[in-house]
């Protein structure tokens, strides 16, 4: 996690997740590319020609790269002399939201995305939206959704939340948030969230500290009927900075990620959600 890509439509929120990555960026030594989708309307050959004047293309470019580099100039701002200062890189590029991003994660090898949520109010013509959802769907990368609640502060504590239905898998996405973890001497808490029958942790936890090397793994289990509902009780009272999961088909899981919960989850917990894709690329 040397890089992290920040998508922006310049709103309020887009800039709070922002300032949160870019204080995680210095704390983890890793460089930051803030970009922005420019979505065209695309030609249209039905009774009438619709097309985009190329004097329009250009002032929607114009003003992207005018807000990305006052954002650049505002964090450069907060350099110090003591610490660690992210490199920062600005893109501007046509196409959709979650195109622009994967072809970014590939091209530069992103270690995280990270966005904010309740994003609806930025520059009308240049608006990241509200595309938590398709981003969870279809992102390629760990995906970091930033609430506007969540406070700039020393991340010391990441909950990682399953059902153990793909052990293996969880064990390769915990080896993979630990590189965000070891740089912040944060705890990882794995806590198994179920409402019946229970897995054999101790056989995963030994794997785990074998492979990973790294002190400061934990265990919890918490009973609840309704995973949102454990996981809810995990945020308010676990003393948690970032609630890890696993985005995944045919899980219950996977239910936090349909329809309007996914939205709900993502939006009402006051701290962000690192979601791990079904397969990391």
């Amino acid at each position: 996690m040397k890089k992290f890509l920040f998508p922006t439509d310049f709103s309020d929120d887009a800039k709070h997740a922002l300032y949160y990555g870019y204080n995680l960026a210095k704390q983890v030594k890793a460089n930051v590319i803030i970009c922005n989708a420019i979505i065209e309307p695309a030609e249209i050959s039905q009774a009438g020609l619709v097309t985009w004047p190329i004097e329009e293309s250009d002032m929607l470019l114009k003003d992207s790269h005018h807000e990305l580099s006052s954002l650049k100039q505002h964090l450069e701002n907060k350099a110090e002399t003591i610490s660690y200062n992210p490199t920062i890189t600005c893109m501007e590029q046509a196409g959709t939201v979650l195109d622009v991003v994967n072809g970014i994660t590939h091209d530069k090898n992103i270690g995280l995305v990270i966005i904010g949520t309740h994003g609806s109010n930025g520059l009308s013509t240049l608006l990241l939206g509200n595309h938590s959802r398709s981003m969870i769907d279809e992102i390629n990368k760990p995906l970091l959704l930033v609430p506007p609640a969540a406070t700039i502060t020393p991340v010391k504590k990441i909950a990682f939340a399953t059902d153990f239905q793909d052990p293996a898998y969880d064990l390769n996405c915990i080896i993979n948030l630990i590189t965000l973890a070891r740089p912040l001497n944060a705890e990882i808490l794995v806590t198994n969230i179920f409402d019946d029958g229970l897995h054999n942790h101790e056989v995963f936890m030994k794997e785990l500290t074998a492979r990973a090397n790294y002190p400061l793994l934990y265990y919890r289990l918490v009973k609840a009927y309704k995973p949102e509902a454990g996981l809810d009780w995990l945020c308010e009272h676990g003393q948690i900075d970032i609630l890890a999961m696993v985005h995944r088909d045919h899980t219950f899981i996977d239910s936090l990620f349909r329809g309007s919960l996914t939205q709900k989850m993502a939006n009402h917990i006051p701290i962000p959600l690192l979601v791990f894709p079904t397969i990391i690329n």
